[in-house]
């Protein structure tokens, strides 16, 4: 197929060096180059998008995209993650306080109505670039001192070092687009498709945190590694289910 050579040039060109932010050869040079129509080009270039490694910006043409990062689900915190794969985290505390419990927050961390929980919510960055918008709950009783005069930067390390290290948790992925103020945050615009990943954190059989991370769609490919059917390793619990107000009950996200 005539759209191949094209996607494999330009693919080329990517991996020799043509950096992320530069834009690519124009339709009209590429049909000369290869002697095919603008359909056959476009062929090729969208293939190329869906990959991730070229972007459309509306009005202006078609850019080498910024890299993205693979998401495995693992109960690891941001920081932790980041550093990993060789990137600097860092983050900016948004709200950070002890709040009743809402509804659907107790019911998450199977707590009484109204009861105390900490409230954080941070702007995740990597390299300086805003990555995702945490919030996370946690029961005041199990973590008395999280918020401080500093709140800690690992909602998993602080319940680590109070002898509740998460063992599992339970997680719902969804597609959204972003309001105003998370997109703004991310430094994106209104309606930019984002991924958001509701967690329900457990030590045990101890529900320890509740979280909703919103990540940067450009930026995060969810790779979630699968396996032939087996025992059922923790306890059967009911399913989640979404809230009128668009919470679930149950949930996931990067603490």
């Amino acid at each position: 197929m005539k759209y191949l050579t094209v996607r494999d040039h330009l693919r080329a060109l990517i991996e020799d060096g043509l950096g992320v932010g530069h834009a690519i050869p124009s339709e009209r040079e590429l049909c000369e180059q290869f002697g095919v129509s603008r359909m056959t080009v476009r062929q090729a270039v969208d293939a190329l998008v869906v990959e991730g490694l070229l972007e459309r910006v509306q009005g202006r043409g078609t850019f080498v995209a910024q890299p993205k990062v693979d998401l495995q689900l693992r109960l690891v915190s941001f920081p932790e993650e980041m550093r990993r794969r060789g990137m600097e985290p860092s983050l900016r505390v948004l709200a950070a306080e002890s709040v009743p419990a809402p509804p659907h927050v107790a019911d998450a961390l199977d707590l009484p109505p109204g009861a105390e929980v900490h409230y954080l919510r941070r702007l995740r960055l990597a390299d300086g670039l805003p990555m995702a918008v945490e919030e996370n709950w946690v029961p005041a009783m199990l973590a008395p001192e999280l918020l401080g005069a500093e709140p800690a930067p690992s909602v998993y390390d602080a319940l680590t070092a109070r002898g509740l290290a998460p063992t599992w948790g339970e997680d719902v992925i969804e597609a959204v687009l972003l309001e105003a103020e998370v997109a703004g945050y991310l430094g994106l615009t209104e309606a930019t498709a984002g991924l958001q990943i509701r967690r329900r954190t457990f030590s045990g059989d101890l529900a320890v945190d509740y979280a909703v991370s919103i990540y940067r769609a450009d930026r995060y490919s969810l790779w979630v590694p699968v396996s032939a059917p087996g025992p059922t390793l923790v306890p059967s619990r009911r399913p989640l289910e979404s809230t009128a107000s668009g919470h679930t009950p149950r949930e996931e996200g990067l603490a």
